[in-house]
């Protein structure tokens, strides 16, 4: 199959109000060229719809019938990335006729790993066949269904983009990757078996935190974290949390671990806390790969939080690097891995494997939307 451009569309569990974009020219198998990117923000009455979705899915929990706002949410989502695609395209110079595939992953607004007893669940925001009306562009959507119903956890799904590009960097078992967004989750191949989970909180909690307490939407540069302490026997406590020593494959949602983790402590030791419970919880996630990694190329935002970033050092006892340390594209990584994930679909590679959701062998994923043609 020839290379073609592919976008990638992502928003995270983090909530960071921003539409990742970025165009890549790939087979589903490797990078022929990284296109360019850009980060899009969502309308301010979007975000708010997104906010009162999320909030509705923590009462619905997959009981009943979806709160009304979910499909509110969801085309106004659909159409908020719609026109930001168009934007981009614009100013970036690419035809959409140049463009093959978009993987639109939508919003996620709740994850329920499965148990023994029962498939796992999960809802993504996102209308693959409105979008590709819109703008008439195919388009690869509900990247995590297939999976979940075949037993998979549904997540993580970055682990084969991140694969390729450890391959790119000639990367061998003593490097992962930890990619900290609303959660953790971690990614390491020894070069025939490739394993992701997820790690643990990450920014959520951290986030909401900070807007609990009028503090802007994120800890910026740790510095809120770095003039706190860390309550260390709430950190004892915290990490007695079955989950941290479970087995993989497994995976969270962003609410699985709330910012009322560390309720009655002041702001700063509030946020010192959770942040050594990020690096903490990927500590005890490298613990249980078969070779411990002794460095980790962080992605995502976390990558950019320097009180993180110090307590992985500290607490995870390993030398991390940004991906920029590696010439990866830390802030467009997420929407690379969708345009990624979206050919391979298309071509019916797989996108989940045994030891990163726990499927019982690999299995493609996705559904195509058709443009109409004229």
């Amino acid at each position: 199959m020839t290379a073609a451009w592919a976008l990638g569309l992502m928003t995270g569990t983090v909530l960071d109000g921003m539409i990742d974009i970025a165009a890549v020219r790939t087979d589903g198998e490797g990078v022929e060229e990284f296109g360019p990117w850009m980060l899009i923000p969502y309308p301010e009455e979007v975000r708010a719809l997104i906010a009162e979705a999320l909030a509705a899915a923590q009462e619905w929990r997959f009981e009943g019938p979806e709160p009304p706002i979910f499909r509110s949410a969801e085309v106004a989502l659909t159409r908020a990335q719609a026109d930001a695609v168009q934007r981009f395209l614009s100013a970036v110079g690419i035809l959409p006729s140049e463009v093959s595939l978009i993987g639109f992953h939508g919003q996620t607004v709740l994850h329920r790993a499965p148990s023994v007893v029962s498939l796992g669940m999960t809802r993504q925001l996102g209308d693959g066949e409105l979008m590709a009306q819109v703008i008439g562009i195919d388009i690869a959507y509900d990247f995590r269904s297939a999976d979940m119903r075949a037993g998979g956890q549904g997540a993580p799904l970055s682990a084969a983009y991140h694969g390729c590009l450890l391959q790119r960097i000639s990367a061998t078992s003593d490097i992962a990757v930890l990619n900290l967004g609303g959660v953790g989750n971690l990614t390491w191949s020894n070069g025939a078996d490739l394993i992701a989970f997820d790690t643990g909180p990450a920014n959520a909690p951290l986030n909401d935190w900070i807007t609990r307490h009028g503090l802007g939407n994120m800890d910026r540069d740790g510095a809120l974290a770095m003039r706190g302490k860390v309550d260390e026997d709430r950190l004892t406590e915290l990490l007695a949390h079955p989950y941290f020593s479970m087995p993989y494959p497994k995976s969270l949602d962003r609410n699985a671990f709330p910012a009322a983790m560390v309720d009655g402590l002041n702001a700063a030791d509030g946020a010192a806390t959770l942040t050594a419970l990020t690096a903490s919880a990927a500590g005890k996630g490298l613990a249980l790969l078969p070779k411990r990694p002794t460095t980790l190329v962080v992605c995502g935002g976390g990558r950019k939080n320097l009180a993180i970033m110090d307590a992985l050092r500290l607490r995870a006892g390993v030398t991390p690097l940004v991906a920029e340390d590696v010439g990866w594209r830390g802030d467009a990584i997420e929407a690379e891995c969708f345009a990624f994930l979206a050919v391979r679909s298309l071509r019916g590679l797989p996108i989940s494997f045994p030891l990163t959701t726990g499927v019982k062998s690999p299995m493609t994923g996705g559904r195509i939307a058709k443009a109409a043609r004229s």
